[in-house]
Order: C-alpha cells, then structure tokens, then sequence
C-alpha cells in the first residue's frame, strides 16, 4: 500500500513550529511535526526559586498574544507563569538621553508580557498532543531532502519518509533543512555575544523592562514575577563584544553580579544571585527567498535580528499567523497548499515587514554602538526630544504594540 501524502509537514517544535502546529490541528489537514528532541509526554511545573527559571525568555507583543489566545494556547501560558510589563526604561550609558513608555499613554492594559520559552512551548505542544490529525517523529531528524514531482519527500534518520504537499522549514536560525532546500542568505556576525541568566535584585523592578545602551552593547533587564519569599527577579539579555563576553563568562558569580549591577547603573539595586550565564553568537540573516514550490521557512529559519528590541519572536509568530491563514483559505478552495500562488502571498505580506524592522534594529545597533561625539550628542538628544514629545511617543508605543503588522 503507498504511503500517505501529508497535506503538510513541519520540521522543527520550537515556538514558531508548534505554534504552525497549533494553528492548524483540527482544521481538515493532515500534519506530520518532526523535531531532534524528544518532546515532553506533559508540561514540566516550574521548579521553586530562581533556578526553576528558563534561560530564554520572550517578550510577547500584545499582537502575539492575542494570536496565542485566538489559538487557545494562551490560559495555558498564564496558568504557568508569565510577567506583563506596563513600563519601558531606556537610557544610554554615555549621555544624559533617556526615553520613558508606559502603556497608560495609549490606554492599553501592559506593553508586553515576559514569557519563558519552556512554558511557551509546553502550552503550544498541549494544544495539539495526541491529536489524531497530525503524526510527531520526535526524537528524528531529516536525513536526505528529495523532489518527487510537485512533492517534497523526506528521510528521516530512522528510515522513515515522509511525502508532503508542503514542508515548513521552522528549525532554528541553522536550519539545517533550509540549506538542504538550497535557499540563499544574506548574512553576518555582529561579533557580539548574547549573555543570559536569571537574576535577584535588591529592589523590585516595578513592571518595567530596563534597557541601557552601553559603547560594548545593549543591556536589558526583563521582569520576571517575584517569589513567594518576596525576591526579585529578572531576566537578562546582555549584548556583548566578543572579547569582552569572555571576561563576564570567566567570572565567579560574585563577580559576575557586580559587574551586572554596575552596567545597570544600580538602577534595581544590587544583583544579589544569578543561575549559571548561557551565551549564544550574534548574527543578522535573511533569506533571499522565504519560498519554494512546496516549502517554506518561518521565524528564525527565514530570518534573525539583533535581539535589541526583543521582536524576533514576535515576527516569527506573524510570520505563523499569515501562513497558518493562506495554507487554510487555499484549503478551504480546494488548492494544494505548495502552490507558489498560496506561497507568494505568505511571502509578500511578511518579507516586506520582517525587511524593515531588520532595518530598524540594524539602525539602533549602530547608532548606539557609535562612539563619535556628533553622534552621541545626537541619540542623547534624539531620547530626550521623543521623550518630551508625546503625540511622536504613543505613536512608536502603538507600532511597538503589534510589532510586525
């Protein structure tokens, strides 16, 4: 008997590709999910403490979250732990320019939500596990990438194949599967590093996310929810020159909690404790094309930002949102969803959007990496004007609101 075609099959169940999953499920398709790593047979309970905290966090737009609600994974997400904050703090670290947000200026009840991408996840994989649409290979892995006809077949290191309409590269930045498909990039290191940790503070970060600029790199302190005992936590993202990420990395905790407090300013106080500090390279890439007959890539298979602003995860889950809604109307016409007309359409509406806030962080990243004294009177001056301006300011919180529309 010949194999089933799948309608469509997803590789990768990180955010972006259990999200596709989740969108889909229950809709008339038959789905296959194939991930490298064994998936939880249940949600994992947060451990007590600070240690019980994910590394990776993600600041969730008001437009993501209210996807994540369309798809009834959201009461999930919340039900575990999630951090909303009302308040953003940007300064810079040469100068006297600072910017203040706060979502009362636009009448909207927070201006995003921190969320551990563990608990993301969990709440994503619950929404469709079990479900009778959609066959999981997990642990597997693609092990050869083959055409056959309009098809897209793949093998699976267990030796199962896999034949699909469509195939959704969803797995990671490296994507493996977008370089067996041939897909170009364009591409480059920053030379930065990405450090993150979980840490206690002294003093509560009162709903706010922090961000300070600093000549080596951004620093942002993301609120996490405070302890039963009372303490304080964050998350942070510490953007960092190569070099310098060794030094931080090579200190013992004590050292390191200094060395954070001071890049703060002491703005929440003393850093009392931190979990062991992961650090990841920094690269800008996008794909030249998100499309191909029969496959396309999303989030960070497509493209990755400077995490600056936090909106990589917000645009990977636009990035969901737009083709979950093509894949479904030309389903709902009787078209096969690898058609390049179904996939254009996808990549029209999202290439143009993820183009420009690449553009825009790329901006950021410079200017405020710019030592040169024109240019740092000018951000300086630039912070405070937006500040004091307040039709401009709740016009950039209102963009920022549904980041990547």
């Amino acid at each position: 008997m010949a194999e089933p075609v799948f309608d469509i099959t997803i590789v990768g169940a990180g955010i972006a590709g259990s999200a596709l999953a989740a969108a889909l499920t229950g809709r008339g398709l038959s789905l296959a999910l194939v991930e490298a790593r064994a998936l939880p047979a249940a949600a994992r309970p947060p451990a007590p403490g600070l240690h019980g905290f994910d590394a990776r966090v993600s600041a969730l737009t008001p437009r993501s979250q209210a996807f994540l609600e369309r798809l009834d994974v959201w009461p999930g997400v919340v039900s575990v732990r999630a951090c909303p904050y009302r308040h953003m703090t940007v300064w810079d670290a040469e100068g006297t320019g600072s910017i203040q947000f706060d979502a009362e200026e636009v009448g909207a009840p927070a201006l995003g939500t921190i969320v551990e991408n563990r608990v993301l996840v969990d709440a994503l994989l619950a929404r469709f596990r079990g479900a009778p649409d959609i066959a999981v290979h997990a642990p597997e892995s693609v092990a050869r990438v083959a055409r056959e006809g309009s098809r897209v077949a793949l093998e699976l290191a267990g030796g199962a194949t896999l034949r699909s309409k469509l195939v959704v590269a969803a797995d990671g930045a490296l994507s493996p599967l977008r370089e067996a498909l041939g897909f170009r990039t364009r591409e480059w290191d920053y030379g930065h590093r990405a450090i993150v940790a979980t840490v206690q503070l002294e003093h509560c970060h009162g709903a706010t996310a922090w961000q300070r600029f600093l000549p080596t790199g951004p620093l942002a302190l993301l609120p996490l929810p405070d302890g039963e005992d009372g303490s304080h936590r964050c998350s942070i993202v510490w953007s960092i020159e190569d070099d310098r990420a060794e030094e931080l990395l090579a200190l013992d905790d004590d050292g390191f909690c200094a060395a954070l407090a001071a890049a703060s300013e002491h703005r929440l106080g003393a850093v009392l404790a931190s979990t062991p500090r992961l650090a990841f390279p920094l690269h800008q890439r996008h794909a030249v094309d998100y499309i191909a007959p029969g496959v396309a890539l999303v989030a960070d298979a497509a493209h990755t930002i400077h995490p600056l602003a936090g909106q990589g995860i917000n645009l990977g889950l636009a990035d969901v949102e737009v083709l979950a809604a093509q894949v479904l109307r030309a389903a709902g016409r009787g078209l096969d969803p690898g058609r390049l007309d179904v996939l254009r359409r996808y990549q029209r509406e999202r290439k143009g959007d993820n183009l420009l806030m690449m553009a825009a962080m790329e901006g950021f990243k410079r200017l405020f990496g710019a030592r040169a004294l024109p240019l740092r009177w000018l951000r300086n001056s630039g912070l405070r004007l937006v500040d004091g301006a307040a039709p401009l300011k709740r016009e950039l919180i209102r963009q920022a609101l549904g980041a990547g529309r």
